[in-house]
């Protein structure tokens, strides 16, 4: 195993030690119990917004903590969900008196301990639960869809209307409201190394990828013989379309995410695919984004989102945010 560690079980904090160092003008870290939060105080009446799970996802969820996006983010081991205590003292060091929404992807772990969480927490709450995965139904990790790349997109809409002033009801109408337009779909051409496991998650053949893989490495619809770009964007998109279903002239968001262990040019490859499949298809691209926004360590691979936008979600998705790793408009 080839990384850079000192020690396997210590990688989490002195990761976020230098999270927190490097970044130190926009987020506070803290390491007992441990959570990011943002470096300035949470406005009076401002609804507070705190999302996290399993480390190794980065920069979901830290990397999205500052204006325009979370209050707080509060990261597990890898691949393991955080504890209620992280999520209570987050909720109690960024509450601005007006509840908070979490934002929960749907995995077992991370829905148990945020419900607890939710209850033992002072003031009022609510939760929106991410489940945009189309590829399965049911995996061990999961009951019913997995939450993937659309949780930034939930962050970042809901992070603008809650810094407009929305309240707890409306922020958490418009989350479940993202989640109903947004799909996603991934593919894996290597598996990622968990640290503390020291060996691949699983194994592919140099001529095989895995069709609709979560971002643990989790197995999709199929193991199958790689193919070219065009083929897989249109399996992938295909796939997000079929369950979407948005009208002909629909505008949406397209979000290319790269799994830590492909290159941008062939994201950025993989975004010309989808978006002229979602042109013969009558939909319009009228928003974008392309990079590595949810990871699985270095897995080589991507996922295809897309989110079917109107007049207000995208307002909202264009509004100013500024954190470690999404800035625009401020």
């Amino acid at each position: 195993m080839k990384k850079f560690i000192n020690d396997v079980d210590n990688i989490l904090v002195e990761s976020l030690a230098g999270f927190g160092r490097a970044h130190a003008d926009l987020v506070e870290v803290s390491l007992d119990p441990m959570f990011v939060r943002r470096r300035e105080p949470t406005r009076p009446g401002k609804v507070a917004l705190i999302s996290g799970g399993g480390s190794g996802h980065e920069p979901l969820h830290a990397g999205f903590v500052g204006h325009g996006m979370l209050d707080a983010a509060c990261p597990g081991h890898v691949f393991t969900s955080p504890t209620p205590d992280q999520m209570i003292a987050a909720a109690a060091a960024v509450s601005g008196g007006a509840g908070t929404l979490w934002i929960v992807k749907n995995y077992a772990g991370d829905v148990m301990n945020f419900e607890m969480a939710a209850e033992m927490a002072e003031g009022e709450s609510a939760s929106v639960l991410v489940v945009d995965d189309v590829a399965v139904e049911d995996s061990s990790f999961t009951t019913g869809r997995r939450g993937v790349a659309g949780t930034m997109i939930v962050e970042k809409i809901t992070g603008a209307a809650a810094e407009a002033g929305a309240d707890l009801s409306a922020l958490k109408a418009l989350g479940d409201d993202v989640v109903a337009r947004t799909r996603s779909m991934g593919v894996a051409f290597t598996s990622c190394l968990v640290p503390a496991a020291g060996s691949p998650t699983f194994t592919l053949e140099h001529d095989e990828m895995e069709m609709g893989v979560g971002i643990h490495g989790e197995p999709g619809r199929r193991r199958e013989k790689l193919a070219p770009a065009r083929a897989i964007a249109e399996q992938m998109t295909g796939a997000i379309l079929q369950d979407l279903a948005p009208a002909k002239g629909q505008e949406v968001l397209l979000h290319v995410n790269g799994f830590g262990g492909t290159p941008l040019m062939e994201l950025y490859l993989m975004f010309e695919q989808a978006s002229a499949i979602l042109a013969d298809r009558g939909l319009k691209v009228a928003r974008s984004l392309v990079g590595n926004y949810t990871t699985s360590l270095e897995m080589a691979g991507c996922s295809v989102t897309v989110t079917a936008l109107d007049a207000r979600l995208t307002e909202l998705w264009d509004a100013p945010v500024h954190t470690p790793a999404l800035r625009a408009g401020r």
